[in-house]
This record gives C-alpha cells, sequence and structure tokens, in this order.
C-alpha cells in the first residue's frame, strides 16, 4: 500500500514510522495539505492520510478518484472537511472515532483552571520579576454550574474530572444519554436552560449544519452575566464576531479557546516573525480575559500513538480486503440523507 501523507509535522511522522514498522506501508510524507493545488501528487497512490486543514471538496475527492485512490483516511475524529456525497461510491473515508478522550478532557479542565486563576498571566508577570496580585483574582469552582454541549466520550471524562470539584453538572444533548446521566449524576436541560443556569459553558458537540455558530448573539443574550465559555471543538461552533461583541459589553466574562472558526490559515504554523493579519484573531489574543491556544487539546504522546495505530489498522484492513471498522459515509434512507458510521 502506497500512502500519500499530508499536513505533516514531525511528531506525526514519529508516531507513524514507529508503528509503521509492523506494517511495512511506503509513506510518502508531505508538509503541504491536500487541497486542489496539491490533489496531482496524489497518482499512483492507495491512499491519502489528511488532518483537519485539508480541504477534500468535490473537486479533490474526484480527481483522487481519477488518481486511483481508494481511501481517505482521516487522522482525527471530525470530518467536516470532507465532501462526502461526492465521496460516495468513490472513495471510502475512515476516521479515528477516539483517539484519547483523556487528552482533551484534561486540557479543558487546565484551560478552565488557567484562565479562571490567571496563570498564564502570573507567569508573563513573574518571569519579569513582577509578584503583585492585583488583576489576579478567581473565583471558586466549587458550587459552580457547569453546563456541557454534547455529552460524548471527551464530555463525559470532563464531567467526571468536574465532579471532583464539588460542581453542579447540566447539559444539552440532541440524543441525551439518561443513563450516563444517572450513572455520573448530571441533568439534561433544554438550551435556554442551560445558558441562562450556567456559570461556565464548555463545547464538546461536532460541527454540523445544526451546530454552526451555535454560539452567536442570541444565545450569548440568554447567558448569565460573566460567565466563562471553553471551546475544545470546533472553531466554527462560535461566531467570532458575537464573542467579541459579549467580550466588549462584559456579558462573557471570559473565553478558553483551543480552536477558531478561521483557523486553518494560522494553527500549527510559526507567525512569530511575520504577525497575523486577521484582525478578529488579533483582538481576540489582545483580551486579558482570553486564553488562545493552537488546537493542541488532542496532543498527548497516548493520542499521537491511537491515531497512528487506528488509521494503520484500517489501511491494513483496506488492503486485506476486510470491512473498514472505522468507515464513514454518506448514507440516504427513507428519512433522507446523512453523514455517519457505516454499520
Amino acid at each position: 500500500m502506497k500512502i500519500a501523507f499530508f499536513d505533516t509535522k514531525p511528531y506525526d511522522q514519529e508516531s507513524f514510522d514507529i508503528l509503521n514498522k509492523e506494517y511495512g506501508f511506503e509513506i510518502d510524507y508531505f508538509e503541504s495539505r491536500l487541497k486542489k493545488s496539491s490533489v496531482s501528487v496524489t497518482k499512483g497512490y492507495d491512499v491519502v492520510c489528511i488532518f483537519v486543514r485539508d480541504d477534500v471538496n468535490n473537486e479533490v475527492v474526484n480527481q483522487l478518484a481519477e488518481n486511483g485512490v481508494k481511501l481517505i483516511a482521516l487522522r482525527c475524529a471530525g470530518y467536516n472537511n470532507v465532501n462526502f456525497e461526492a465521496a460516495q461510491n468513490k472513495v471510502q473515508v475512515v476516521r479515528v472515532p477516539a483517539y484519547s478522550p483523556y487528552a482533551v478532557a484534561e486540557f479543558c479542565v487546565g484551560l478552565m483552571m488557567a484562565l479562571n486563576r490567571k496563570i498564564h498571566k502570573a507567569y508573563t508577570r513573574t518571569r519579569e520579576a513582577n509578584f503583585a496580585l492585583n488583576g489576579l483574582t478567581g473565583f471558586d469552582i466549587h458550587g459552580k454550574t457547569v453546563g456541557i454541549i454534547g455529552t460524548g466520550k471527551i464530555a463525559k471524562i470532563f464531567i467526571k474530572i468536574l465532579k471532583g470539584f464539588g460542581t453542579k453538572i447540566i447539559a444539552y444533548d440532541i440524543y441525551p444519554d439518561e443513563e450516563a446521566a444517572k450513572e455520573l449524576d448530571y441533568q439534561y436541560v433544554d438550551l435556554d436552560t442551560l445558558y441562562k443556569t450556567s456559570d461556565i459553558i464548555s463545547l464538546h458537540c461536532p460541527l454540523t449544519k445544526e451546530t454552526y455558530h451555535l454560539i452567536d448573539d442570541k444565545s450569548i443574550h440568554k447567558m448569565k452575566d460573566g460567565v466563562m465559555l471553553l471551546n475544545t471543538g470546533r472553531g466554527k461552533l462560535i461566531d467570532t464576531t458575537a464573542l467579541v461583541e459579549g467580550l466588549k459589553s462584559g456579558k462573557i466574562g471570559s473565553a478558553g479557546l483551543d480552536v477558531y472558526e478561521e483557523e486553518e490559515a494560522y494553527f500549527y504554523e510559526d507567525f512569530s516573525t511575520k504577525g497575523i493579519d486577521d484582525d478578529t484573531l488579533s483582538r481576540l489574543i489582545m483580551f486579558p480575559n482570553v486564553l488562545v491556544t493552537s488546537h493542541q487539546a488532542f496532543l498527548t504522546k497516548e493520542a499521537l500513538h491511537n491515531i497512528a495505530e487506528t488509521t494503520l489498522e484500517s489501511i491494513d484492513q483496506l488492503a486485506k480486503g476486510e470491512k473498514l471498522t472505522h468507515e464513514i459515509a454518506y448514507i440516504c434512507d427513507e428519512s433522507g440523507c446523512e453523514v455517519k458510521d457505516v454499520e
């Protein structure tokens, strides 16, 4: 099997090379992303391995099929960057549904604590021999109400950790897991109730047509004054313009963001000597009550190992003509069409 690996970073190649010793696949690593201008290099490859920033639109899918590519292997859980309708009956698609829910959940807790207790600001101050405490006041997490939107694997681990702080957990999900709610002692509520009563709101839902800009002017208006907003999911869950206005008015007391809706142009790259020309991102970074990280919540040794292991297993299944355990596709039935796991 010949694999074209796009948007390669050193940690990607290291983890895949270690595990590929068991399979012996031929992997060519490309630093560029897979998109219209780079898809021509895939001719002669059986598989393309991509990440969240690669743009697999209709034209790219058709070119992949013409080039003989049989499989698009997403080394991530999200798949909103792939045109599945175009891929139908042309190229199969697999993903890594759960590389390390602990990595993301633990990072989200760390983001919450650092943001609340101003740890990032204190670190900068003390490096400059400034030991003043003014402006570093936080609040007790204990006793606060945390609203969780989306209750998948990551959210459930996040909830377990939060229980150790003595918080009250409420949640919203279009497919509520009442058994888990009973076991973990949290309560499902409607979105309006979650917005109105939560001191902290954390987003853990996938990006779909329904969740695009879930957090907008209307939803922010319903929230408690001074609410903390956390997003380790997808950037486009939040209307950034509305977020900025909420921060300016004080409606949003603080925001911890590991994702940004226009992150493709900047995240994972070094712009420290170039600067950035995205005025909205620049504005977010300058807010003293906003903590932005570069989509790093997944980045642990365990997660990288699991990503490589699951991806290479899927490619091995393709090579052997076996059922692809982690395949996702555009599936239609009498109720309509949607992208979902192939059972």
